[in-house]
């Protein structure tokens, strides 16, 4: 196995969330950084995880990426940036408007020139399938985002190489829909918007060893998309609370019925492999090497979570939960 973060300084902002969590869990057992820093702004939750990951390679570091001082600062010195912060309660989003483009849109700005001033070598972005045409404010701006750490490459003297990791829903993050039907257990009815409703799922840990994955594979410019399993939402509620009432409540402001991962207009600059898509830059670079795989054809219908060859079974998930 390559260790790409061997004798490197990481730095992962949004450190504390459930991401960043098992990221350092993974990050700490499998590789041998010469520094891990989490970067976030909850001191508590810095204080809870110091409990846990307490080895002198891993620092903690309080700020926030709408600083773009206290960046400078945590980003002096660091080899590889990972970037998890966000604001990602859909509904939040849309009654926060301001507060989400200061964090996803204004928060990326800072995150990109200050690599780029601090020469940081390697950035990779968190996505969210919510990103690929988007309905809300959320999916928008990590829209706005995505293509401003890929046209970042483009203005990096330094040569910082700048990539996005998009992804569906996590199995177990906070905010996901999981913990909240196990809260909708205790009174005996699930709410569910759709009986139609699709969603694509992730674990944790296939999220970060991904995100890995992506960032020993890439060159600048790309945008990794997992083949991941679908589910349906109601199958998921049955099967996490089988002796419940499902009351439809309708699909809810900014809300899709399907999600998408890689659209038509996608699949023009994207190559398919083995367990991924890599949808490559539309704009050119000074210096690109060619992506390896397979360039999807004209008739591609898009990666959608309705349309999915790879469906989740109760089985799965059932061992999921287990696990």
């Amino acid at each position: 196995m390559k260790d790409i973060f061997k004798n490197k300084t990481v730095l992962i902002t949004g450190g504390t969330g459930s991401f960043g969590k098992k990221f350092v869990e993974i990050v700490l057992k499998m590789y041998k950084p010469k520094k891990l820093i989490i970067f976030s702004r909850d001191e508590m939750k810095q204080y809870e995880m110091a409990k846990k990951f307490n080895q002198k390679s891993v620092r903690y570091f309080i700020g926030d990426i709408r600083d773009p001082d206290r960046l400078h600062r945590a980003f002096n010195g660091v080899d590889i940036v990972i970037h998890a912060a966000a604001i990602k309660i859909v509904p939040a989003a849309e009654y926060n408007p301001f507060e989400a483009v200061k964090t996803n849109v204004i928060g990326a700005e800072n995150i990109i020139n200050v690599a780029i001033d601090n020469g940081v070598k390697l950035v990779m972005a968190l996505s969210t399938d919510k990103a690929a045409n988007p309905i809300n404010l959320y999916g928008a701006t990590k829209l706005c985002a995505e293509k401003m750490f890929i046209a970042a490459n483009n203005y990096s003297p330094r040569g910082t190489k700048f990539s996005v990791v998009r992804y569906g829903n996590v199995f177990g993050s906070r905010g996901s829909i999981a913990p909240h039907f196990n809260e909708c257990k205790k009174k005996g009815v699930i709410p569910i918007t759709d009986k139609r409703m699709t969603r694509f799922w992730i674990t944790l840990e296939q999220g970060v060893k991904f995100v890995i994955s992506s960032i020993e594979q890439m060159h600048g410019g790309e945008i990794f998309v997992p083949k991941i399993p679908s589910m349906k939402i109601i199958d998921f509620a049955r099967t996490i609370a089988p002796n419940c009432k499902f009351k439809i409540i309708g699909i809810r402001p900014g809300e899709k019925l399907h999600e998408v991962l890689v659209s038509v207009d996608d699949a023009r600059y994207t190559f398919e492999k083995s367990d991924r898509y890599v949808i490559c830059p539309d704009v050119l670079f000074s210096k690109r090497q060619k992506t390896s795989g397979k360039k999807l054809s004209e008739t591609f219908c898009g990666y959608t979570s309705d349309t999915n060859d790879k469906w989740l079974s109760s089985k799965d998930l059932k061992k999921i939960i287990k696990e």
